[in-house]
C-alpha cells in the first residue's frame, strides 16, 4: 500500500438543538471557542479568532498533565453561516507554527491538515454541523484526534443548551 493510500479522513456530524447563527458563533467567537475546544481534563485559556479567507486564528487548549498546547487554524475559504475551510497546524505560545516532530509528537501527527466545517440548517432551530479533518495517517494520533473532536463537540453541545 502506498503512504497516500493509507491516508484517512475523519468526518464528524452532529446536529445541535441551536440555529446555524449560534453554532456559527460558537465556532468563530474568541469566548465561545474557549468554552469548547480541547478534549475533557482541558481548558482553553485563549483562544484569538481572525475567521476571514487569509485569517488566522491562535488558539490554547491545556491540562496540568500535558501543559499548554497551541494550535493555528489558517483560514483558506469562509462562507459565513455555511463554511470554513482552514489548515490545523501545531503553534508555539507566539503563534508560530511547529513542526509536531520537534514537541514530540508520533510521526503520524499530520504538519498541515486541512478541515473542513460545514454548517447546514435543519429548520425548527436546529444545525447539522460536518467537521472532516483531511489526511490522517491511520494510527494512535489519528484515534486521539477522533476521541478529542467527539468530546469538544460534546462540549458544545452543552455550551449551546445553555444558550
Amino acid at each position: 500500500m502506498t503512504a497516500q493510500a493509507e491516508k484517512q479522513d475523519l468526518t464528524f456530524v452532529r446536529v445541535f438543538d441551536a440555529p446555524v447563527a449560534a453554532v456559527w458563533k460558537a465556532w468563530t467567537d474568541s469566548e465561545s471557542v474557549k468554552q469548547w475546544w480541547g478534549p475533557d481534563g482541558f481548558t482553553a485559556p485563549f483562544a484569538t479568532m481572525d475567521v476571514r479567507e487569509g485569517g488566522t486564528s491562535h488558539l490554547c487548549m491545556s491540562n496540568p498533565q500535558f501543559g499548554d498546547n497551541y494550535s493555528l487554524w489558517r483560514y483558506q475559504k469562509v462562507e459565513p453561516m455555511s463554511r470554513i475551510e482552514l489548515v490545523h497546524n501545531l503553534a508555539d505560545k507566539d503563534g508560530n507554527q511547529i513542526d509536531p516532530l520537534s514537541v514530540g509528537m508520533p510521526a503520524d501527527f499530520p504538519a498541515d491538515q486541512p478541515q473542513s466545517i460545514l454548517f447546514k440548517s435543519l429548520g425548527d432551530n436546529q444545525t447539522e454541523l460536518t467537521v472532516i479533518e483531511y489526511g490522517w495517517t491511520a494510527g494512535q494520533m489519528m484515534e486521539m484526534s477522533r476521541m478529542g473532536m467527539e468530546q469538544c463537540l460534546e462540549k458544545m453541545a452543552v455550551m449551546l443548551a445553555k444558550g
